[in-house]
C-alpha cells in the first residue's frame, strides 16, 4: 500500500480549515497512519525544503513553514500519491480545479494551505523527516476492502 506524507501549513491551520481538509482526504479513502502538530524547527524546515536551496523565495518558505502550528500526517492507501494531489489541486490556488482544497481554499501561491509528496522515492524520505517509524503506525480498518477493492 502507498504512503505519502501531507502537511496543512500554518495557513491551513490558522484559517480553521484542518477539519475540512482531513476530511476531503479521508473521504479518498486514504487512511490516517501517523498525525501530529508541531512548531516546525528551522532544522526541519531546511531539510525538507532542501530541494529548493539557492532560489529567491527559499528564505520566504523557511519563515513561512515555521511562522505557526503545521499538521503533519502520513495516508495509505492505493495511488495515494495521486489521490492526495489530485484532492489538494495544483499548487497556484487560481490554477486549482474546482472542488479541489487549493482552488476552494486557496488563496496566494506562496500560501496555499498543503504540502504532499510528488512521489513515492521523496515521501519515502519525507516521512523519515518528519515521523519516527513508531510514530506510524499500521492499523487495518474493519472494511479495508471496501477502500482498496482487494479481497
Amino acid at each position: 500500500m502507498e504512503r505519502t506524507l501531507v502537511l496543512i501549513k500554518p495557513d491551513g491551520v490558522e484559517r480553521n480549515l484542518s477539519g475540512e481538509i482531513i476530511k476531503r482526504l479521508e473521504m479518498r479513502g486514504l487512511k490516517i497512519t501517523a498525525l501530529k502538530l508541531l512548531l516546525v524547527t528551522d532544522e526541519l524546515a531546511r531539510k525538507h525544503y532542501d530541494v529548493h536551496h539557492g532560489k529567491s523565495f527559499y528564505e520566504g518558505l523557511i519563515k513561512y513553514i515555521t511562522s505557526g502550528p503545521v499538521i503533519a500526517m502520513v495516508l495509505e492507501g492505493p495511488n495515494a500519491i495521486k489521490a492526495v494531489r489530485q484532492t489538494m489541486g495544483a499548487t497556484n490556488p487560481v490554477e486549482a480545479a474546482p472542488g479541489t482544497i487549493r482552488h476552494d481554499f486557496g488563496i496566494l501561491t506562496s500560501r496555499n494551505l498543503t504540502h504532499a509528496s510528488d512521489s513515492p522515492e521523496n515521501a519515502e524520505i519525507e516521512i523519515s523527516n518528519w515521523f519516527t517509524p513508531e510514530e506510524v503506525f499500521e492499523w487495518e480498518r474493519i472494511h479495508e476492502n471496501f477502500f482498496t477493492g482487494l479481497n
